[in-house]
């Protein structure tokens, strides 16, 4: 069963949430971050992207961004621009986004539930960006950004949930991308005591959605600091790490999709005799194609948009991977066509999130920058939990998740008195 913990918070000041709370460190190139952070010392860009300040020459992995992130943090903390709470509290975090409504608890989850495979995955981490990750924790001594996890629908947590909301939030505001963002403070002894009953009896799992390598890296953050001391009893704030758990219904997977550079030596006229080979290709003229369905995709080439869907013997709705719609495109067409063995290493592939719309393929495509794009009907949740429990991953870029959680919102400190070196 899941083991959760409420833990003291670290939150801005209601007067300055909205300059601090910022977009993911993940979603957004350094130029990017630092035009976000331009102009609002509080943007908590400052501490999650530290690197938007120093020069673009400094790599953004040198340590003295580390050491600028856990200064900027704590010189937050002395500035009352992060005000700590007074006890151990679970939140609640809603966002709303048009129709899509999610509430999740803001928690600490167990790295041994991580270690055991009680919170499961379903990506590969790259030790790259893990290595990055582990910096950032180790020095700042915080879990600066949540890992979004689901669990499955329970009716009792939907309950209570909604009693506790019947409360003033102690946040509400809406982001500049038009999301409300709204947030409880949990801090009766009662609703706590309700809460980690709840998981430990109801609930045995967890998923990760989005945030594999904040997970991987503070787990191993969290057996570092486990070797350093002497005794451990089990609730040191190391032990945890911040998650946010939203019901499975709730969350809204969109499609992610895929810009390539070439057509691997081909003709166009080449390439769609041997795509047809594969797949039924129906022309939809200059009308951008999302698909509605599975197994059905966008193919957009030479200012022209193509339907395609996979003929019946070349896709195993059996296997749990291989099911997948970008399975599906990745092992017909991207590789045996394209030529692209791995999405994570060759360069000749993008990829770019649904929230950006058709028109975002197009324009790479009429660019010049790439030749031919792909849209792909989105993930599923059930799909998600299927691959998951069946010990596999999926391949890589198959899930993007909107609405974005804003980092900063509540800060996991599992080291105080952090000394600032400047």
């Amino acid at each position: 069963m899941a083991k959760i913990r409420p833990f003291i918070g670290y939150r801005p000041r209601p007067d300055l949430v909205e300059k601090v709370a910022s977009r993911p460190y993940d979603v957004m190139s350094r130029e990017e971050a630092r035009e976000d952070a331009e102009e609002n010392p509080y943007s908590f860009l400052r501490v999650i992207r530290s690197e938007i300040e120093f020069d673009p020459e400094l790599s953004a992995y040198d340590e003295q961004v580390y050491a600028a992130a856990r200064d900027n943090f704590w010189s937050f903390l002395e500035q009352n621009v992060f005000l700590k709470d007074h006890k151990a509290c679970f939140y609640l975090y809603r966002l709303i986004m048009g129709d899509v409504n999610q509430v999740g608890l803001v928690c600490g989850s167990s790295i041994d539930d991580y270690q055991n495979g009680v919170i499961k995955k379903h990506e590969f981490t790259r030790p790259v960006k893990e290595e990055d990750r582990i910096k950032h924790i180790s020095t700042t001594g915080i879990h600066a950004g949540p890992v979004f996890c689901a669990y499955r629908k329970n009716e009792s947590m939907d309950a209570l949930s909604s009693r506790l909301m019947e409360a003033e939030p102690a946040v509400d505001f809406s982001s500049e991308d038009g999301v409300q963002h709204s947030l409880w403070v949990i801090d009766g002894d009662e609703d706590i005591k309700q809460i980690v009953k709840l998981f430990e009896n109801e609930i045995s799992e967890t998923y990760i959605a989005d945030g594999h390598h904040r997970a991987a890296s503070t787990s191993k953050v969290g057996f570092q600091e486990r070797e350093q001391h002497s005794k451990v009893e089990g609730d040191e704030p190391f032990n945890y790490f911040l998650t946010v758990l939203f019901p499975h219904d709730q969350v809204n997977c969109i499609d992610y999709n895929r810009v390539v550079k070439d057509l691997n030596g081909h003709s166009k006229q080449e390439f769609l005799d041997l795509v047809a080979e594969k797949f039924e290709i129906n022309s939809e003229g200059q009308q951008s194609f999302k698909p509605t369905k599975a197994r059905i995709f966008g193919m957009y080439i030479s200012g022209e948009w193509y339907s395609l869907s996979a003929k019946r013997e070349y896709h195993n709705l059996e296997d749990a991977v291989g099911s997948l719609d970008i399975s599906i495109l990745h092992d017909q067409l991207l590789y045996p066509i394209l030529g692209i063995k791995d999405q994570r290493t060759d360069d000749r592939i993008d990829f770019i999130g649904g929230i950006r719309g058709m028109k975002e393929l197009e324009s790479r495509v009429d660019s010049g920058e790439m030749q031919i794009a792909f849209s792909i009907f989105p993930v599923s949740l059930d799909q998600l939990f299927s691959v998951a429990d069946s010990g596999e991953v999926m391949p890589p870029k198959s899930t993007w998740f909107e609405p974005k959680l804003r980092s900063g919102m509540v800060v996991h400190a599992f080291r105080e008195n952090v000394k600032i070196e400047r």
